[in-house]
């Protein structure tokens, strides 16, 4: 991939760091928002642990440590970028209104276009299944 422009020159960018911070803080937030359903972050629970938002939550926090060691990168990226296409989709547009911004549905759909980016770029640099086969998985 040919780096141009203005960042064209900076190794942060040339190098895969910049991504590597992308995918770490992508999953760190998806971590922290599926501990926010439990109590763990925020106090009370919010969800019941087997209710619908309960799963969701358990898939939230699987992807986001997935993805935070970079294992399994691209099937976890799958996972929740199918999962948070769902949560747009069934319940903030069921709502009657599309606009993410006016349903509260602009978290998944960031989620959702941060999880299509990682399905393209894969693990990147400093993750498990690269140091322990020198290629990813997926």
């Amino acid at each position: 991939m040919k780096h141009d422009g203005l960042f064209g020159k900076c190794k942060i960018f040339t190098q895969g760091y910049a991504y590597f911070l992308f995918r770490l803080l992508i999953g760190l937030l998806f971590l922290l928002h599926s501990l926010t359903k439990y109590g763990v972050i925020g106090g009370k629970p919010a969800v019941a642990v087997w209710s619908l938002f309960g799963i969701a939550g358990i898939i939230e926090f699987i992807v986001g440590v997935l993805i935070i060691l970079g294992l399994w990168t691209r099937p976890a990226a799958l996972l929740g970028s199918l999962e948070m296409l769902y949560v747009w989709f069934f319940v903030h547009t069921s709502k009657g209104v599309w606009n993410p911004l006016a349903n509260g549905g602009e978290l998944a759909v960031l989620f959702f276009a941060a999880f299509l980016v990682i399905m393209v770029y894969g693990a990147g640099k400093w993750a498990l299944e690269k140091a322990w086969s020198n290629k990813e998985f997926f």
